[in-house]
């Protein structure tokens, strides 16, 4: 039982790379662990090229958070829906990941629905397309973009995407920019002991990690950033702690300028001991 009923507070569409960075799968793991909020759907976008070709990798990214959702035994939890593999083409396209939007915000509930887009904005860019009355049916949290002008990974993955999704004068924002979410920081071996010693699905994590391919010129330090869990203060827990600049309020414009690092991993390194 748990010490203290926590209900629900939103529903969560959660978007990301999976194929990419395993950050994102963490916080896949956090926010499916995290009874505050309810997962209507899981969907998975392209990877940048510096993964790899990218075909196939959007269906790969969703094998990997459909396997993650089984090993932490959420059965309730339907299969991540893949979308297409090249980048937002300003026309519309009727794939699994932009249909799976679509759906979540047609569906309605008391709850508000909030859209996690922890990768580039492909798929979203997609769901506005093929029906524009999502972007009044949701808040978009993008865990991407920069507020100096640099090249951040999220945002120039697809650009033009991400340039059609914010651009939307329908659409409610909370932005978490790489100022931000990079602030969201681990040590290793923190890490690494958690993972040990947190059952099965700290082991497949721990595998994870430990069989990621990066290339020769990467070098590990003692930290690694999990970024992709910044938006958690905005479903899974509370933003009480973060701090925000407010730039609209209809529909709603934030941009997080911190995040508070020790709740957040310290409530996923515990909801993953809890879990065994």
């Amino acid at each position: 039982m748990d010490m203290i009923r926590i209900e629900p507070r939103c529903r969560v569409v959660i978007d990301n790379d999976w194929a990419g960075d395993p950050d994102g799968l963490v916080a896949l793991a956090h926010h499916a662990m995290s009874p505050a909020n309810e997962i209507v759907a899981v969907t998975s976008s392209l990877t940048n090229p510096m993964f790899g070709l990218p075909e196939g990798m959007a269906q790969r990214g969703a094998d990997l958070a459909t396997e993650l959702l089984r090993v932490l035994k959420f059965p309730e939890l339907a299969v991540a829906q893949a979308g297409p593999d090249l980048p937002f083409t300003g026309k519309p396209r009727n794939n699994a990941a932009a249909r799976a939007i679509v759906d979540a915000a047609a569906a309605g509930g008391e709850l508000p629905l909030i859209l996690v887009c922890a990768g580039p904005l492909t798929n979203v860019a997609d769901a506005l397309l093929l029906h524009p009355a999502v972007a009044s049916s949701l808040t978009l949290a993008w865990v991407g973009g920069a507020a100096a002008n640099e090249e951040e990974y999220n945002y120039f993955t697809d650009p033009a995407a991400a340039d059609f999704v914010l651009g939307n004068q329908e659409l409610a924002v909370w932005q978490f920019p790489a100022e931000t979410y990079r602030q969201v920081v681990a040590p290793v071996a923190e890490l690494d002991h958690a993972f040990r010693n947190s059952g099965r699905a700290g082991a497949w994590l721990w595998e994870l990690f430990n069989r990621l391919e990066v290339p020769d010129f990467v070098k590990f330090g003692p930290l690694w950033c999990l970024g992709d869990s910044a938006p958690l203060v905005v479903t899974g827990l509370d933003d009480v702690t973060s701090t925000f600049r407010e730039i609209g309020t209809q529909p709603s414009r934030r941009t997080y300028t911190s995040v508070d690092t020790r709740l957040i991993i310290a409530d996923f390194l515990a909801k993953l001991r809890l879990h065994q």
